[in-house]
Parts: C-alpha cells; structure tokens; sequence
C-alpha cells in the first residue's frame, strides 16, 4: 500500500515539474536555431524557420542601438525599444529577450500583461513607482518605489505597471523570459480592439454608463511598443 502510495506521489510531482517545465519557452535542442524568413531547406521551430547552422555567423546574435533613447513625446510618456527575436534573429528557441524603457517626467507604462513571460527590471536613470496585481479573487496590489540601480520582478501574465513619479525623464532595461513575449495593453485591449466589443457588455462588465463606453471607445489609444 505504501509503495502504491509513494508512486503516485512521484508521478504527481513529475506531472508538476512537467507542468512547471512547460510553463516558458521550450529548451532548444540544438546550440542555435537563427531564425529566418525563407523556409527552403530550413527546420519550423518556435514559430521561426531556422537557419542552416553552418551559415550562422555573429550578425545574427547582435543588436546595436540599444543606447539610444525611445521618443516620449506621446500621450503616455513612455517608449518601449524592443530587442526580441524580431530583432535578434538568434533568439530563437533561446527563451530570452529584452527591452529598453525611456520615460518622461509623469510618464507612464500602462498597464499590460507579458501573456508568455516573465520580466526583471532594473532602473538605470531616474525614479519609478512600479507594481502588479495578483489573479482573482485577491488581486492584490504589490507596489514599490524603485531608484537608480533598483530592481524589481513582474510574474509572468500578471497585470503591471511603471510611472515616472520624477521631475527628470527614466530610463530603464528589462529582461523577459520570452524570445517574444507579447503585450496586451489593458485599455488599448479593451476600448480600442478591432472591432469594438459591444459596449453593452462592456457598460455591464464595468458598471459604467454606456455612453462613457462609447466615449473610451472612440478615443485614440497609444501603443508605446
């Protein structure tokens, strides 16, 4: 009974790692996996075509300009500088990516999830108030004032946010345990999906009157990626 017992015991944890295991990026299987747009003679990986490894040269695990500060002159005062796949072709199957964020003084990064990853951010310029909000039915906020050198984690899928509370513009770096991570900005998400979602629903799901629906909806919603 006891051996009967401590099988499945076992099978249930291995379940769990396996669980666990599969929760991010798949492991590669191979020391790269360069993606590429032509599918000749190439291998579907991670939703990438890779690249022959014996044409594999340095180029495509580098990105330059990182240096350079995003343009915050937008009506959210933040601007995301992506380095992912997209743009560092030897991400692929990696599991990794990363991205810069400028922020004007009162800028903010909306709240947003990272549907396949979890972030790490570090502040390089400035002061931040960041934070997240747990899954339902706590939801419960965790929130903190980060300074130069500070570092803070975002779960992966959980609504976060970044906000500017200096008179200077920030500057930040994260990385994301993703080779693309994705990002649904909640507003843009909700009031600027194509098409509308009938603003019925939405006036009941928020206890709003239809008419502020209707007016978040018609609205131009800025997307700082």
């Amino acid at each position: 009974m006891k051996k009967g017992v401590s099988f499945l015991v076992a099978v249930a944890l291995m379940a769990l790692a396996s669980s666990l295991a599969s929760a991010s990026d798949p492991s590669p299987l191979q020391d790269t996996c360069v993606a590429i747009a032509e599918p000749k003679n190439a291998v579907f990986v991670n939703g990438k075509f890779c690249k022959n490894p014996n044409l594999t040269k340095a180029e495509d695990f580098f990105y330059s300009g990182l240096d350079k500060p995003g343009n915050v002159s937008n009506p959210v005062g933040s601007a995301v500088t992506q380095v992912n796949v997209a743009q560092i072709a030897g991400l692929n199957t990696l599991g990794i990516s990363a991205v810069r964020i400028d922020y004007a003084p009162y800028g903010q990064n909306p709240p947003h999830t990272h549907p396949r990853a979890t972030e790490i951010l570090t502040v390089l310029e400035g002061t931040l108030l960041v934070g997240f909000v747990t899954s339902n039915p706590e939801n419960r906020l965790f929130t903190k004032v980060l300074n130069k050198g500070d570092v803070f984690v975002f779960p992966i899928g959980l609504i976060h946010f970044q906000f500017n509370i200096g008179h200077t513009n920030a500057v930040a770096i994260a990385g994301l345990s993703s080779q693309n991570p994705g990002v649904i900005t909640i507003a843009n998400a909700v009031f600027g999906s194509d098409p509308a979602i009938n603003p019925d629903f939405l006036a009941r799901a928020f206890q709003l009157d239809k008419n502020v629906i209707k007016n978040l909806q018609s609205r131009f919603w800025y997307d700082n990626n």
